[in-house]
């Protein structure tokens, strides 16, 4: 199987959301009961029982958010660059709350200490609401262009510093992300507890679905009326090979819209994100865990989707320079270089996903207090 140039730019553009819908998904309750360890937890023993829902899962669940990262290496290689270049102090910060993960999962438990367990805990909280944080920050700052150029011999110039990426859009897009999450999670332990992890689990599903909705929205309504966005005017063939220094792009106000006025099905994806979220928070004020944790994850879906539909076919905008701005177009790896990495993609992500979903089946059941109390020394 060969597909032409512009084909393999598209596929890739599309198998790259479907690896960062993996991450969310999967990641994304992890990261979700994290921030919420200390809201359903009140107890040592209550805490110990959602860590133990996620805990055996974790690191298998982040293979998604690696394999993301290492799809945009293959595919744009430019744009994996200038990413680390502009974002960089943000993903040393997400990199190192993400440390606290293992050991906190780990140890926690092997000291009966209060204090050193509630360090732990903390860490965990820490490691849940950092990475979804900085993640919807970064993409807030995609929609507002990020400032960075290119020379010439395409070497790359960043104006950005940390704090200039806390913008207060980029900071509303990173709400709207962590909450993502914590709806996730909360969904996720409504079918893994019972008893007063449960039902707390239950009001935070509802609180927080209908803070999606809120965030969401509100979200939308800015990058429509308060948000430059940017369309390419004049750019080679889209077959061509990559060079990004030779288009032409100008900002224009509601530029991130028009996409849904070109291609009118593509309103599926924000109507997608708040269906899911209402349908979660009815479904958890039901005591529906399963359809939930669907609608749950039909909001996520939905919401990442709609942020791919924004940008097509921008991958990483520049406000310095907006001619040097990374496209799906002029930012892709060699012919010979998508055409390999899609046969890696085909025959390994399924044998993720089947392995996945494998150990789900066989790690799958309740995890009550009862079970603490009888695993003490084994459980996490």
């Amino acid at each position: 199987m060969l597909f032409d140039y512009e084909s393999l730019k598209l596929i890739w553009w599309v198998l790259v959301g479907i690896l960062f819908i993996g991450f969310a998904l999967t990641d994304g309750f992890d990261m979700g009961i994290g921030a919420l360890l200390r809201v359903v937890g009140k107890t040592d023993e209550e805490r110990r029982v959602a860590i133990n829902t996620i805990a055996p899962h974790w690191d298998g669940n982040q293979v998604w958010l690696i394999l993301a990262a290492g799809a945009i290496f293959a595919a744009w290689p430019i744009t994996f660059g200038a990413a680390f270049s502009s974002f960089y102090w943000a993903m040393v910060l997400t990199l190192f709350s993400l440390f606290f993960r293992p050991v906190g999962f780990d140890y926690r438990s092997k000291l009966a200490n209060p204090a050193w367990r509630n360090m732990w805990d903390w860490g965990l909280v820490i490691s849940g609401i950092v990475p979804p944080l900085v993640i919807g920050v970064a993409f807030g700052n995609l929609l507002l262009g990020v400032p960075f150029a290119f020379d010439d011999y395409m070497r790359l110039t960043s104006r950005g510093s940390f704090f200039a990426l806390f913008h207060p859009f980029a900071i509303l897009v990173g709400l709207v992300s962590l909450l993502m999450f914590m709806m996730q999670g909360a969904t996720y332990l409504m079918l893994r507890t019972d008893e007063v992890v449960y039902q707390r689990a239950q009001k935070m599903a509802g609180l927080t679905a209908l803070g999606v909705i809120a965030s969401f929205a509100l979200a939308g309504v800015w990058l429509w009326l308060g948000v430059q966005g940017y369309v390419i005017t004049e750019m080679p063939p889209k077959d061509a090979l990559p060079n990004p220094l030779i288009k032409a792009v100008m900002p224009l106000e509601g530029a991130w819209l028009a996409n849904y006025t070109t291609y009118p099905w593509a309103l599926l994806a924000p109507a997608l994100g708040f269906l899911g979220a209402f349908g979660a928070f009815v479904m958890a004020r039901a005591g529906r865990a399963g359809l939930a944790f669907v609608f749950s994850s039909l909001s996520l879906i939905g919401i990442i989707l709609t942020a791919g539909a924004s940008l097509f076919p921008f991958v990483m905008p520049s406000s310095l320079n907006p001619n040097h701005s990374l496209t799906i177009w002029d930012s892709a790896s060699s012919h010979l270089t998508l055409n390999i990495m899609l046969w890696a993609a085909l025959i390994f992500v399924p044998l993720i996903l089947i392995y996945t979903l494998w150990c789900y089946r066989m790690l799958w059941g309740k995890i009550t207090l009862g079970f603490i109390r009888s695993n003490d020394h084994t459980a996490y």
